[in-house]
C-alpha cells in the first residue's frame, strides 16, 4: 500500500516537471535572450535590422531600451571579426566599448576593426516610436507626455494600439488628454466618416500644431482637383475646427504680445525711473544716464567672469554691486561737474553728453569695442509653456518681477525714510527746504547717486536680454526721456504707467509697421499728447512745476 501511494505521487511530480519544462522552453522560444536578438543587428540588410528591432521591442527590458537608444544615436557598432555588437563611444583614436547584454565596460577597440550599425529614415522612425513606447511606462508624467508627443509625429496603427492600451491605465490628466488627442488623430485615417467626424469634434479644442496641420490638410485639394477629405460633412467640420483653433491662436498671440510689451515697458521703467528722480529734484537733463546703465551691465559681466562656476549667484551679487558702482560714478559726476551748472540746462546737457562719450571710450579701452556676452542663469533660462500656443520666457518674466521689486523698494525709500522726505522737500521747494536746515547740496548728490544706482540696476536687467557693449545705453536714453515726459517729471507712478504704456504700444505696432516706423508713430503721438498736457500724465507740484 505504501508503495502504491508513492507511485502516483512520483508520476504527478514527473508530469508537473515536464509541463513546467515545456512552458519554460516555449517561453524561451517566444522571448529569445537579449544577446541573440542584438546579434541580429550586425548586418547591412535594413529588413533584418528592422526585424531585430521588433524583437528588441518585445523584450521590454531596460537593456533593450539602451540598445535601441544607442542605435538611434549612432553609437552601436559590430566587430567585423566576429560580428559581436557593442555600444561604443568614439574617442580621439579608440572606441570605448560597452557590452549591451551585461551593460559593463568591454575595453577599447580600434575604429578600423568595427562597423557602425547604420539606420535609414524608416528605421529611425521605428526607433523613435519604440523608445517613446518604452517611455510611456516611465513614472515621471513629463517623460510620458514627451513620449506621447513623439509618437504623435509618426502615428500609425501600431502606435495607435500602444496609445489605446496606455490610455486604460494612465492617471495623469495632461498625459491622458494628449493620449486622447493622439487617438483622435489616428481616427482621422479611419474609413468610417462618422469616426472621422467625431475625431474632428474632439480635436477642435486642441491647440497642438500637429492637430492644426492635420485638420488643414483635410480642407485642401489633391493634384487632380479632388478634396483630400471626400466626405463633405467631415470637410465642413474640419474648416470650422481650423477656424476655431485660429481664433484661439490669435487670442494667445495677443496675450504673448502684451507680455512682451510689459517686459519692454519694465526695462523702460527701470531705465527712466532714476532719470525722473534726477530731473525732478535738480532739473538736470543727464545725457550720461544711458552710460550709467552700461556700467551696471558691465559690472554683471565682470562678476560672471570672476565667478564662472556660480552664474546664478553672480547675477544676484551683481545687483547691489552695479548699484554701488553706477551710484558712485553718479555722485562723482554731480560733485565734479553738474553742481557747477545748476540753472543752466543747456550747458548741463552738453556737459553730461560729453561725460557719456568719455565713459564709452573708457569702456572701449578696458573691454574693447566688441560686445560681451552675459550668460543667463539656469533658473532664468527656458520658458514657461502654458499651452501649445502660449509660452512665456523666464528671463522676461523675471525682468517684470524685478522691476516691480525695485519700484516697491524705491517707493518705500522716498515715502518712509529721512532721505526720501528731504528729496521730496527739495523737489517741491528748494529754498524753503534750505531754510529748514536741509543740506540741499548733499541731497542733490545723494539723489543723483540714487538715480544713477537705479540705472546700474537697470543695466543688470538689460544684460539678461541683450549683449553688453559700449553703446548699450544709447539704445534706451531717448525712450527713457519719452517715458519721463509722458508720465510726468519726478512722479514714480507716472513713470511706471508711462513706461508700461509705451512698451505695450511699441510691441503692438511693430508687427504692422516695423520697429523704426513704430517708434516714429509713438513719438508723433507723444508730441500730440504733450500739446494737450505739457506736464504729462501726472503733473509735478512745487518749485519745479512753477519754474
Amino acid at each position: 500500500m505504501e508503495y502504491r501511494s508513492r507511485v502516483p505521487l512520483q508520476a504527478v511530480l514527473l508530469v508537473l516537471l515536464t509541463v513546467f519544462g515545456v512552458n519554460r522552453a516555449c517561453s524561451a522560444e517566444a522571448q529569445p535572450d537579449l544577446g541573440t536578438v542584438v546579434a541580429g543587428l550586425a548586418t547591412t540588410n535594413f529588413k533584418d535590422k528592422q526585424a531585430a528591432v521588433d524583437r528588441l521591442v518585445q523584450l521590454r527590458s531596460d537593456s533593450a531600451r539602451a540598445v535601441l537608444a544607442a542605435m538611434l544615436d549612432g553609437n552601436l557598432y559590430f566587430r567585423r571579426e566576429d560580428n559581436k555588437v557593442f555600444i561604443a563611444t568614439a574617442g580621439d583614436t579608440t572606441l570605448a566599448l560597452t557590452d549591451p547584454v551585461t551593460a559593463k565596460a568591454a575595453g577599447t577597440g580600434n575604429p578600423d576593426d568595427f562597423s557602425k550599425i547604420t539606420t535609414n529614415n524608416s528605421l529611425r522612425k521605428i526607433l523613435k516610436s519604440a523608445l517613446a513606447g518604452f517611455a510611456l511606462s516611465d513614472p515621471d508624467a513629463r517623460v510620458r507626455l514627451a513620449a506621447v508627443n513623439e509618437m504623435l509625429r509618426s502615428m500609425d496603427g501600431d502606435n495607435a494600439a500602444i496609445l489605446r492600451e496606455r490610455l486604460k491605465t494612465e492617471t495623469d490628466g495632461e498625459v491622458k488628454k494628449a493620449l486622447e488627442a493622439g487617438l483622435a488623430l489616428a481616427d482621422l485615417e479611419d474609413t468610417d466618416p462618422e469616426k472621422r467626424l467625431a475625431a474632428i469634434k474632439q480635436l477642435e479644442s486642441s491647440l497642438s500644431p500637429d492637430v492644426y496641420n492635420r485638420l488643414t490638410t483635410l480642407t485642401t485639394r489633391n493634384d487632380d482637383g479632388t478634396y483630400v477629405e471626400p466626405d463633405e460633412r467631415v470637410r465642413v467640420a474640419a474648416v470650422k475646427g481650423v477656424s476655431y483653433i485660429d481664433s484661439w491662436r490669435r487670442f494667445y498671440a495677443s496675450i504673448e504680445t502684451l507680455f512682451f510689451g510689459l517686459s519692454l515697458g519694465s526695462v523702460l521703467v527701470l531705465a527712466a525711473i532714476g532719470l525722473a528722480i534726477t530731473f525732478g529734484v535738480m532739473g538736470v537733463i543727464n545725457m550720461a544716464h544711458g552710460e550709467l546703465m552700461m556700467l551696471g551691465a558691465y559690472t554683471t559681466y565682470v562678476i560672471q567672469q570672476a565667478m564662472p562656476a556660480q552664474i546664478g549667484l553672480s547675477v544676484l551679487i551683481a545687483i547691489p554691486l552695479a548699484f554701488l558702482v553706477s551710484g558712485a560714478v553718479g555722485v562723482l559726476i554731480e560733485r565734479g561737474v553738474v553742481r557747477f551748472l545748476y540753472g543752466r540746462p543747456l550747458e548741463t546737457l552738453l556737459a553730461t553728453f560729453g561725460i557719456s562719450l568719455i565713459l564709452q571710450q573708457i569702456v572701449r579701452d578696458v573691454f574693447t569695442a566688441n560686445n560681451r556676452p552675459v550668460e543667463t542663469p539656469a533658473w532664468m533660462a527656458g520658458s514657461w509653456q502654458i499651452n501649445e500656443a502660449l509660452s512665456i520666457t523666464y528671463n522676461r518674466l523675471y525682468v517684470v518681477l524685478f522691476m516691480m521689486l525695485v519700484f516697491g523698494i524705491l517707493l518705500v525709500v522716498l515715502n518712509k525714510t529721512s532721505l526720501g522726505l528731504k528729496v521730496r522737500a527739495v523737489a517741491q521747494n528748494r529754498s524753503m527746504a534750505k531754510a529748514m536746515g536741509v543740506r540741499t547740496e548733499w541731497v542733490d548728490a545723494l539723489t543723483f547717486g540714487l538715480g544713477s544706482g537705479i540705472a546700474g540696476v537697470a543695466g543688470v536687467a538689460l544684460s539678461q536680454l541683450t549683449n553688453v557693449g559700449p553703446n548699450l545705453g544709447q539704445q534706451y536714453i531717448i525712450d527713457s526721456f519719452m517715458v519721463v515726459v509722458f508720465g510726468g517729471v519726478a512722479n514714480l507712478w507716472g513713470t511706471l504707467i508711462g513706461g508700461m504704456s509705451l512698451g505695450v504700444v511699441n510691441q503692438v505696432l511693430e508687427p504692422f509697421a516695423g520697429a523704426v516706423l513704430a517708434k516714429i508713430f509713438v513719438l508723433i503721438a507723444l508730441i500730440l499728447f504733450i500739446q494737450r498736457r505739457p506736464r504729462g500724465l501726472f503733473p509735478q507740484k512745487g518749485r519745479a512745476a512753477e519754474g
